[in-house]
């Protein structure tokens, strides 16, 4: 026996129903047979074809009748639709798109939440980036191990990750605690993106296969969308709090990172009734050999693809075609074996074997996608991956921003100022908001449970106050001094009071921890908005790129949309109201989405399955490096000038257009 085939047994039920005239037939076997046999084995990697990719060659035989019958050489991609179309509807629905939302509402929510947690002191740049590094490292890490120890398994590991640490940074009340949980959970968050792809695109008809990957991208929409929504309900209430003694206090931002974590809780439930992608365990066996010191998975190869099976058949209206296999018998991958020095090694020098050489598989493993074969396919793609990011995320973080900034400016001209007033013996016990008062002096007066919200006070004098019970934000002392002042359960922190002085004045159970400020969100509910309308917009890009894809291609796809892309970015110079921005925001993310969805589908389909994940997550990761670039240097631009963000934005995406027809299309093989 060839040492790259098996041997397989197997007893089906059911032969007296003939097969349908639809369906086909082989010449040595019933219909109904083969197609619940055809399986891949030993894939020999060409960039041609990616049905000669995935489709290795495998001898099965059926036992009837004390006789042996061969069935020949097949195919997993020829009759895959059956396989898999009925079995995705039952499974998906419910189950595997719930993980498909997750990463999107991970990465959305530091978006809405990042300057609730900061202030003048820390660093707004690194808390909204430090996710973005987390997934970068993720999606490289989680990438290359769904190669090695299977899909399903490192999506559950990385999904359990984000999960523990999102519920956790909802709760720590340090900043650096907040960044380190948040950093874990971006690192957990990251590979579900690469394994998702991959994972799902296994299941599927190649005739099918760029529709329903679409299909699957809208799912980031739906996660946006709860994200947004979310932000919009939760954020603004910042009234929502309580506290425990003086240290412990839980805000509104931290209820919506506690919900933004749901989706990834829902998916692990999700992923345990879900089972291992076949394709996985029949082609990347042998490194499974190795790292579970078992003899290969082709058992539960076979009863996956059983499963598959049935639940089609079931749907066909023919529960009488159903199969059974009795016995695999395969060849030892001798070659991938190593020598764990048998029982009486210590159980953690096994275990550090096993890490080192699972660690030596991931990186060959990652080089191999810049061997001759692959590289000049994997520079382009680096080069795609990184121009279409670049703009992309540049430029959705920039709109948001520009509309904070229209708002500051109306904002900003409606502010009353107030100099010199002399006030006595009075008691504010109502909300005081965006208000300048200059040298102003102030004797005997009480603040009361009351809320302070963009108020400024320079050179003013306090004397004999007090202040209970407050609340600010985007409020500060310059210059001021304070004389025999009692401040008692407020969040005038230090920071607020700016080359201040104090005599003989009191802080008195301050409020502390990681504290609320609305400092830059003037008009909290139109934020929201503005994202929940950006989100909902990719709706029409979505449905066309699903209903396209298997169509026109997805060089066309991702060439066109990149174009039109480009195209729009002109129109934002034109941009000069609330409205306008918000138009073109929507515009921007409709058409681009079609391109991101058309990309997707191409890496997976370019690449064979032991290296499909390890360089989805290179090329995933390289994308957030993109984007916190991007990002970083379009918000550099935010109210100085708008010129140099629409042709940064605009060049990257006429070189990623230009440089993806180079890429060889995938359509069909």
């Amino acid at each position: 026996m060839d040492p790259g085939a098996c041997a397989l047994a197997c007893h089906c039920e059911g032969e007296s129903h003939p097969p349908s005239p639809r369906e086909g037939t082989h010449k040595h076997a019933p219909a109904h047979i083969q197609r619940s046999c055809d399986i891949i084995q030993n894939a020999q990697p060409t960039l041609a074809s990616a049905t000669e990719r995935d489709a290795g060659a495998l001898k099965i035989m059926k036992i009837k009748q004390g006789k042996v019958i061969h069935f020949g050489r097949c195919s997993i991609d020829k009759n895959s639709e059956v396989l898999s179309i009925h079995f995705l509807y039952k499974l998906s629905p419910g189950k595997g798109h719930r993980v498909s939302s997750s990463p999107w509402v991970e990465g959305s929510s530091m978006h809405f939440v990042v300057k609730k947690i900061t202030h003048s002191l820390l660093s707004l740049s690194l808390t909204g980036l430090i996710v973005y590094l987390g997934m970068m490292v993720g999606a490289f890490v989680w990438g290359g191990l769904a190669d090695r120890i299977g899909r399903r398994q490192t999506l559950l590991i990385s999904l359990s990750i984000n999960s523990v640490f999102a519920f956790f940074s909802s709760f720590v009340q340090g900043y650096s605690s907040f960044l380190f949980c948040r950093l874990l959970s971006g690192v957990g968050i990251g590979g579900s993106i690469p394994i998702v792809f991959s994972y799902y695109s296994e299941f599927l008809a190649q005739e099918k296969r760029g529709e329903h990957l679409s299909w699957l991208c809208m799912f980031w929409m739906f996660g946006g969308i709860y994200a947004a929504a979310m932000a919009w309900a939760i954020i603004p209430h910042y009234g929502w709090s309580f506290q425990m003694g003086s240290a412990y206090q839980f805000h509104s931002w931290r209820v919506f990172v506690l919900v933004c974590a749901f989706p990834s809780v829902a998916a692990i439930g999700a992923l345990t009734t879900m089972p291992e992608s076949p394709r996985f365990f029949l082609e990347a066996i042998h490194h499974l050999v190795q790292f579970n010191s078992k003899n290969g998975k082709h058992d539960e190869a076979w009863m996956i693809l059983k499963q598959v099976h049935d639940t089609n058949m079931r749907a066909k209206g023919y529960p009488e075609r159903v199969f059974s296999v009795t016995t695999i018998k395969t060849v030892k991958q001798m070659d991938e074996l190593v020598d764990m020095g048998g029982e009486a090694t210590a159980w953690h020098q096994r275990w550090r074997i096993k890490l080192t050489n699972l660690f030596h598989q991931v990186w060959g493993n990652f080089l191999t996608v810049f061997n001759p074969e692959y590289r000049r396919i994997t520079y382009m793609m680096m080069a795609v991956w990184f121009s279409m990011s670049f703009s992309y995320y540049g430029l959705t973080v920039w709109f948001p921003d520009m509309i904070k900034y229209l708002q500051k400016q109306e904002y900003s001209s409606r502010t009353k100022v107030f100099i010199k007033e002399k006030v006595e013996h009075v008691t504010f016990n109502f909300t005081l908001e965006n208000q300048i008062h200059r040298n102003g002096e102030y004797f005997n007066n009480k603040f009361l449970n009351l809320k302070m919200k963009s108020m400024v006070f320079e050179d003013s004098l306090f004397e004999e106050c007090y202040f209970e019970d407050i609340t600010s934000s985007n409020t500060f002392f310059r210059n001021c001094t304070f004389i025999s002042t009692l401040f008692y359960n407020t969040d005038l922190f230090k920071y607020r009071l700016i080359n201040s002085k104090l005599i003989n004045s009191t802080f008195l159970h301050n409020k502390e921890g990681c504290m609320l400020d609305f400092s830059d969100e003037n008009n909290a509910y139109m934020i929201y908005f503005v994202s929940f309308l950006g989100t909902l917009a990719v709706l029409p890009g979505n449905i066309v790129s699903a209903l396209l894809m298997d169509k026109i291609g997805r060089l066309r796809m991702l060439a066109g949309s990149s174009v039109i892309s480009c195209v729009s970015c002109f129109f934002l110079s034109f941009g000069n109201s609330e409205s306008a921005m918000i138009a073109l925001l929507c515009l921007f993310g409709g058409i681009s989405i079609a391109s991101w969805n058309a990309l997707d589908v191409l890496t997976v389909e370019l690449y064979p399955s032991d290296k499909r994940t390890t360089a989805f997550g290179f090329l995933n990761a390289l994308c957030k490096l993109a984007a916190v670039l991007g990002i970083s240097i379009f918000q550099s631009f935010v109210g100085i000038t708008k010129a140099v963000p629409i042709l940064f934005a605009s060049g990257a995406l006429a070189a990623g257009s230009f440089l993806a027809l180079k890429l060889p299309e995938t359509r069909g093989q």
